[in-house]
């Protein structure tokens, strides 16, 4: 099995698209199938990055099911919380005869992809060992909470209640022969490291759920956060196959290569596939950022800057994209500045002597540098030709 999630097709990063990256994952994705003989790619929660995706991200959804099921590997899919569960489930019972089973509904939580195990024990018994694949959806407590029978709309109560329907629906199977079982699930399980790029689960309350829900499962794939981390041994985070934020700038992205046969989990391996962009994240004075050889990999690079001149740099933007192009956020952190002014903008603002001093205290409290004398000529003239234009009415 391939262990994915968090594809946020439609995505965008910092304003530029990422639906070229996202058709180079797919093309990564593909290759990783057709070389690893994958039987089996799940892909736990938030396909799409929102409820309504666009009508190329869709079709692009749409081809990767295509390419897969070419690949011979059969997919099953949940829903995140970006999803809406209702689009991304249409049609799902007819997908099944294609190989892609979607799991996107409550009631489906203990509707399992069964498949045959190959193994010694398999080859022993008259009833060999099977896998049973059961897909969670994106449960929002307050949706949910009500066909699941639980009276606290919690993350911790509705997960629970889910996955005791799954481990019911498994000791009826489990009474003749062995069932392994995986169980997606798109939620924030408690040791999880978060990133910048997603969204908070929780309003009000602590949206974590404990790990030990999912014992006694043989794996189970998490989706939601976007950084690839191994829980215990058997329940991991794929994390997202791309960078969705400059937190993300250390992350190796990619995915878990999962091993099951009739004795159980038996092996989970790393694949890892490459960004059309680097991230850079880069700090220092401007002069260094703009001279200095050591940042030369992050000239094509998508970059956030932070510049700690102690007075914030004139068109500092302009003057590093001439260097590093691609930078999406820059930042002010100004190091070594005299200590800041202790008075309010309003007090300050009360005790300027003319319209100038307003003009320039303004500036200089938006920027964090004072203006040169080109600047306050400038401001100069303007209120010159205001006052010429009021006197003339």
């Amino acid at each position: 099995m391939l262990h994915t999630s968090d594809w946020h097709l439609g995505r965008s990063f910092h304003g530029v698209g990422m639906l070229a990256a996202q058709r180079s994952f797919v093309d990564q994705l593909i290759g990783t199938v057709r070389d690893n003989a994958v039987d089996v790619v799940l892909i736990a929660g938030d396909v799409y990055d929102r409820a309504l995706p666009g009508v190329d991200v869709v079709n692009l959804l749409d081809d990767a099911l295509v390419r897969l099921a070419g690949a011979g590997a059969k997919v099953v899919l949940t829903s995140g919380n970006h999803d809406s569960a209702i689009r991304l489930g249409f049609a799902s019972r007819l997908l099944e005869h294609g190989g892609v089973h979607v799991r996107t509904r409550v009631a489906d939580l203990d509707q399992p992809l069964i498949l045959p195990l190959e193994g010694s024990e398999a080859d022993a018994g008259v009833n060999p060992p099977q896998l049973a694949i059961y897909g969670t959806p994106w449960l929002e407590p307050r949706l949910v909470a009500a066909g699941l029978g639980v009276e606290t709309a919690s993350h911790f109560e509705v997960t629970r209640a889910a996955t005791e329907l799954i481990r019911a629906d498994l000791a009826r199977r489990s009474t003749d022969r062995t069932v392994h079982s995986v169980v997606l699930a798109h939620t924030f399980a408690s040791g999880g490291i978060t990133s910048d790029s997603e969204r908070d689960l929780s309003i009000g309350g602590v949206g974590a759920v404990p790990l030990d829900l999912f014992d006694g499962f043989t794996y189970t794939a998490l989706g939601h956060l976007h950084g690839r981390q191994a829980l215990s041994d058997s329940v991991r985070y794929s994390g997202s196959p791309l960078a969705y934020s400059f937190s993300e700038a250390s992350h190796r992205k990619g995915a878990w290569l999962v091993d099951i046969g009739a004795a159980g989990l038996e092996k989970v391996e790393e694949v890892t596939w490459d960004a059309p962009r680097k991230l850079a994240v880069l700090r220092g004075p401007i002069a260094e950022l703009l001279e200095s050889g050591s940042h030369s990999w992050a000239e094509d690079a998508y970059c956030q800057i932070t510049v700690t001149d102690a007075q914030r740099p004139a068109q500092a933007m302009e003057r590093l994209r001439a260097r590093f192009p691609n930078t999406l956020v820059l930042g002010f952190d100004p190091e070594g500045a005299a200590v800041a002014e202790t008075k309010s903008y309003s007090s300050r603002l009360a005790e300027a002597a003319d319209d100038l001093s307003v003009c320039c205290g303004f500036l200089e409290h938006v920027r964090a540098r004072s203006a040169d004398d080109a600047e306050r000529a400038a401001l100069a003239l303007a209120l010159d030709n205001v006052r010429l234009q009021e006197a003339s009415l």
